[in-house]
């Protein structure tokens, strides 16, 4: 690389971390607000996360923030550990969860389970956001209005309309006027930063208004304290939640920044080390909670304006924390003059971005057992609890898959043709009738296991039978054992059977579990058709 190119990057990268600092400074102060510790503490994270998971990267563009999801389930965990009221006893609980949840992640990146996130359905995917999305709404609708909120999602949802009734006045101005600003901007230019020129408007306006909204409050212009000595006063008859809890945390993050990592590498068309990102994130996130910050994960939004900015390398994470750093030395006191309707505004246009509107729609439109799937997800998201919707929804998709593919199979396994290769072995007519070629075609499992059984069963009046396994590339331990089953009914009707087409894993497994050759002679099973049909002619013929 010459010096022009290395002059480029590096001016590249530090347009992409100043764009990304713009964009993240109004949503970490949103995140932390919303979270319920205070907007500090999401800026805290959106510093120390940026540069720790920067550091170490395994997606060179990719930027660190609070993120919706993350901050929904924070949020959960700091309201049951009644931090509102009674902060110095919540502190240790919060804080063993979100380090916990950091150490959980960095051992996620060393077993590498970064290349099973792949295997999350779309519907499972669709239905969470759209739920972590609709729920950033519903907490912030009465703040947006400038009315009290009620506990509980249930009580939130059911006094929805109280706030369209007895709105405060300033409060509607300064969240219209933002949420107005955020989708308008953007039709003006693209580059211009909607959240935070929003918010900046409407702190202005609300300067001109009756003071009769809430406000951030008192931000600190320092560096955070220290909050890990405060794990000494832990107690340790909360592990079992703090776990619960950490989990949670550490396979939401995980999600949200392998997909993110995906999204980079479609921009950029590089490839990501998901596992070793898993790892930085860890480290970062662990870093962050022992100085209060809040989880976070990668930001699709701040990672494709830095690459959109020209940043190109993970000094752009780096520059971009180390911006924020400055401004919360620098403009800590005037923050303190945000209103909070202002970033419930901000909020809303979140959560309303977060909802795959495209998707959803798609999938509710064709009406099949993927509507069902994004329909429970979308409602266990939001009545219940994140992972169990995504837990549920994956073992739904899973069983539709296999359902699905147990009829494909089982369409496609058939009697088979002997005429091509007839001509070749030159079948004596008087034996061909009697011999029956039943071919497997994909998967033996257990979701095609029965209806295996079942057109076993139909097969009569047949002296042998050749179970074709050619196009079968796997077989699980309920494939094996209906396969026993099958070759042990054949053979109590006197049906010579004979296996060919098995592939050497699949043998294998067969010679270890001794189904060859307790079940199955070793001489019955052949790598090609024609040498089982060879083996079937010499063995009829005798017989007449």
């Amino acid at each position: 690389m010459n010096l022009n190119s290395i002059k480029k990057s590096i001016k590249g990268d530090f347009t992409g971390g100043l764009t990304a600092a713009i964009i993240a400074l109004p949503m970490a102060l949103a995140f932390g607000l919303q979270s319920g510790l205070g907007p500090e503490y999401g800026l805290y994270t959106a510093i120390i996360l940026a540069i720790i998971a920067s550091l170490i990267t395994g997606t060179k563009t990719l930027i660190s923030d609070p993120t919706g999801p993350m901050t929904i389930v924070a949020a959960t965990i700091i309201a049951g550990a009644n931090f509102s009221i009674n902060p110095e006893t919540a502190w240790p609980n919060i804080i063993a969860t979100f380090a916990l949840a950091g150490l959980f992640q960095i051992v996620f990146g060393l077993i590498k389970v970064a290349q099973y996130v792949k295997y999350i359905s779309y519907p499972v995917l669709s239905g969470f956001m759209g739920g972590i999305g609709i729920i950033i709404i519903l907490f912030q609708w009465h703040s947006f209005f400038g009315t009290e909120r009620p506990g509980g999602i249930i009580n939130i949802i059911s006094d929805l309309h109280i706030p369209l009734l007895s709105p405060d006045i300033s409060s509607l101005i300064l969240g219209g006027s933002t949420l107005s600003l955020i989708y308008l901007i953007p039709l003006i230019s693209k580059k211009i930063p909607a959240g935070l020129l929003a918010l900046i408007i409407g702190t202005c306006i609300s300067f001109l208004l009756e003071p009769t909204f809430d406000t951030i409050g008192k931000i600190p212009n320092n560096l955070p304290e220290f909050e890990g000595a405060k794990l000494l006063n832990f107690d340790l008859a909360n592990i079992s939640s703090v776990i619960v809890g950490a989990l949670t945390l550490a396979g939401l993050g995980t999600i949200d920044t392998l997909l993110t990592s995906v999204v980079a590498d479609n921009v950029t068309k590089t490839k990501h080390n998901g596992n070793r990102e898993l790892i930085g994130q860890g480290l970062g996130n662990f870093v962050s909670s022992l100085f209060g910050g809040i989880p976070g994960a990668g930001s699709t939004t701040g990672t494709v304006a830095n690459i959109k900015s020209n940043g190109t390398s993970n000094i752009s994470g780096i520059i971009k924390g180390l911006i924020l750093l400055v401004v919360l030395l620098g403009l800590g006191q005037y923050l303190q003059k945000v209103p909070i309707p202002v970033l419930s505004a901000l909020l809303i246009s979140v959560g309303i971005g977060i909802i795959d509107f495209k998707g959803m729609k798609r999938l509710i439109k064709i009406k099949n057992s993927d509507t069902l799937v994004l329909i429970l997800v979308v409602a266990l998201t939001v009545f219940a609890d994140l992972l169990v919707a995504v837990g549920v929804g994956m073992v739904l998709s899973s069983f539709f898959f296999m359902q699905r593919m147990g009829e494909l199979v089982d369409q496609q396994s058939k009697q088979g043709n002997l005429a091509d290769i007839e001509k070749k072995l030159k079948i004596p007519e008087k034996i061909k009738d009697k011999i029956y070629d039943f071919e497997l075609d994909g998967p033996l499992f257990y979701g095609f296991s029965d209806q295996f059984k079942e057109q076993a069963e139909a097969i009569k009046d047949k002296d042998a039978i050749i179970i074709n396994m050619s196009h079968v590339p796997y077989i699980d331990a309920s494939g094996i054992y209906v396969l026993e089953e099958v070759i042990t009914s054949f053979k109590d009707k006197n049906m010579d059977v004979i296996l060919v087409g098995v592939k050497d894993h699949i043998f294998k497994q067969f010679e270890d579990l001794k189904v060859i050759p307790n079940t199955l002679a070793e001489e019955k099973a052949y790598n090609s058709i024609r040498s089982g049909l060879k083996y079937l002619k010499n063995q009829l013929a005798d017989e007449l």
